[in-house]
């Protein structure tokens, strides 16, 4: 607990509005493709063609497009960021291995990749200054 008050601390001196502006296009970003994976679940069954056959395959699929939908919208929000890009974490490095199971997409894994590093910084840093994380704390 000490770790993230710290880290929080950093995060709220450290505030910059671009990086505000960086979390909000992961959450609309994360928000359009899970529309995108509710619109055309043809697509997303073809994605998850390489592991269809492993236990839980279609677990995975209604797991996807209600994480990354709901999760960008928190995520735009600054509400809850690091809990949810924790949810991201596991889809994000499975886009990254069915690229390598299935067929080679090498502009999926630049977005994936992008995707997971972007995530990966904001489980770090958090949801900043210009969140309702920092609101609600400041209710207090």
């Amino acid at each position: 607990m000490g770790t993230i008050k710290t880290l929080n601390k950093w995060a709220n001196a450290h505030t910059y509005l671009p990086l505000d502006l960086l979390r909000v296009a992961l959450g609309v970003f994360l928000f359009i493709k899970g529309i995108s994976f509710m619109a055309d679940s043809t697509m997303l069954m073809e994605l998850f063609k390489p592991i269809q056959n492993l236990a839980g395959g279609m677990i995975v699929i209604h797991y996807v497009a209600p994480v990354h939908f709901i999760g960008g919208i928190l995520i735009s929000f600054g509400l809850l960021t690091r809990w949810v890009v924790i949810a991201q974490l596991p889809i994000l490095i499975g886009a990254i291995v069915i690229n390598f199971a299935g067929e080679m997409n090498s502009s999926n894994l630049v977005l994936a990749l992008i995707t997971l590093l972007v995530c990966a910084f904001f489980l770090i840093y958090g949801s900043g200054k210009n969140s309702l994380d920092y609101y609600f704390k400041m209710q207090k």
